[in-house]
Order: structure tokens, then sequence, then C-alpha cells
């Protein structure tokens, strides 16, 4: 991943291992700091479907701003709008923001055409929202500056002309994370859900997604950020779990072990080990 010159390396990390991230319009600068105050691990700030067309050089205005001194995203406008250059150019010129969410990247070439405006110094999500982008997943992960694939669920079931339910979108999602792991990127960022009354509805969806292997969401609302962090997590008893494991381990000098009555070879423990390496990260719930 690219050195971002306005980061630390902590910082730097959240385009790779963010959980949430919560989408902010770039029209209401008067919400970018309390999106950072939530518990999001990253903010996106919108310049894209979230700004009327009459607001959106005042919202670039706002965002190259406020990237000057916080650390955030910026979802750009299309290749296809009239804003897209303009985006790519401010962004490049100003303080970088931690990196651009590139919307419905279609191919590598997509990626290297916003590479070209933007420099090297900022790091890509790729946004994939269309059946080029799913059939050319592969390609997009591998392309340089990308560093994780985020999936625009509700664009993707308007460009198939289908409902957004599970089953019609398993192959797309199973395509980006199977993408994204041949690549060596991490697991990829699931879609929105759209429910704002029932915040426990997104950490059901998360819940969903990540046993399909994704490790991310994107969030409407910050209500929804605590339960997707959570969903993305691991219980305390997982936890407690990894732990008997890694030590029963250590004492049978590579041998498979007994663990709660379940048998431990070496895919388990470093299923284990994971758990415990993330967890000491301070993100266990």
């Amino acid at each position: 991943m690219s050195t971002l010159p306005n980061s630390t390396p902590s910082t730097r990390a959240q385009a790779v291992h963010s959980r949430s991230w919560l989408f902010v319009p770039g029209d209401r600068p008067e919400r970018f700091a309390k999106a950072l105050d939530s518990d999001a691990d990253a903010v996106i700030v919108d310049l894209e479907d979230a700004v009327a067309p009459q607001h959106k050089t005042a919202a670039r205005d706002n965002v190259v701003e406020f990237a000057a001194s916080s650390a955030i995203f910026v979802r750009v406008n299309g290749a296809d709008s009239p804003w897209y250059k303009d985006d790519l150019a401010a962004l490049r010129d100003c303080c970088p923001p931690l990196g651009v969410i590139l919307p419905k990247t279609g191919s590598a070439d997509d990626v290297a055409a916003a590479a070209a405006l933007l420099g090297p110094q900022i790091p890509i999500v790729a946004l994939v929202e269309t059946a080029s982008g799913v059939q050319n997943a592969g390609e997009i992960a591998a392309a340089v500056p990308s560093v994780r694939l985020a999936f625009g669920s509700l664009d993707f079931g308007l460009d198939i002309d289908a409902e957004t339910d599970d089953t019609t979108l398993l192959y797309a999602r199973s395509t980006l994370v199977i993408a994204s792991r041949a690549a060596g990127l991490p697991g990829p960022v699931d879609g929105v859900t759209t429910e704002l009354d029932d915040p426990a509805a997104a950490g059901r969806d998360a819940g969903r997604a990540r046993r399909l292997g994704f490790a991310g969401k994107l969030c409407v609302h910050p209500r929804q950020t605590t339960p997707v962090n959570e969903a993305f997590g691991y219980s305390p008893e997982t936890v407690a779990w990894a732990r008997r494991a890694v030590e029963a381990a250590g004492k049978a000098d590579g041998a498979a072990v007994r663990v709660d009555g379940e048998m431990v070879d070496k895919p388990r423990l470093q299923l284990a080990e994971r758990v415990l390496a993330f967890s000491a990260k301070g993100n266990e719930p």
C-alpha cells in the first residue's frame, strides 16, 4: 500500500483493515466531524450519489478543506460524469485522503485511468457495482493501486435487473471474495443495508457477509457501525476458545489436540492464532 504524506502507518492501515465504512454526504460539512467521532472504522465523504448536481462543486471544496487535516476516504463521481476529472485533480493537489472510493469500477483500465489522474500516492478502493465489474473482479483486484474491493449491491441489482436478495447476489459476492484472496487483498467490503430504523439489521447482514468471506461493510447511518463492527469481530467465547486451543497445541509438539470435544489440527490452530492476533489489536467486542 502506498505511503500517504499526511497519515501515520496506523491510519494508512485503515484502507486495508477497516470493518465499518460510514458514508457522509459531501455537501453536509457539519456532519464530517460527527462521523469521525462515531464508532466507524473508516469515514467516506461522498461526492457521488449523496450529492445533488447543483452542489457538486461546493461539496468538492468541502472535502478538499477537510481532507487537509482529517483521515477520510472520498467517493468521487463516476468516470462518465462531468465532475470526475476535477474530483481526482482536486484530491491529487490537496493533502491526499486515506484513499479514493472509485465507483462503477468495471475493469483494471478504470483503476489505471484513475491512478494516472490521482498519482501513485493515493490508494484506490474499487467499488464493483456492475456485471462487467464482477466479471473482471480478478484483474481489478490485482491492479495497482487497488487495496480493496467493495460491493455496490444496490447498483449491481439494478444493473442486472434483479432483486437484491441473498440468493441473487451470492455469485457476485463469492466472486469478489475469491478475487480478493487470489490478489492478496483482505476480504471485500459488502454493500449497504438500507433499513435505518433497525440498526441490528446491518449487523445481521454483516454476519451473513462475513460467513461468505467479506471483512467489512458499507454503512449509511452511524447507528449501523457498532453492530457491523461486532459482526466482523470475535465473541468473548471464541477468544477464550482460541486461547485454550493455542495453549493445548503448545503442549502437543505439533500433533492434533482435543479442545472442548473437537479436534484442533493445523487449520484450526491457525484460526485460533488469527483470532488472538485480531483481539490483541483491540478489536474484540
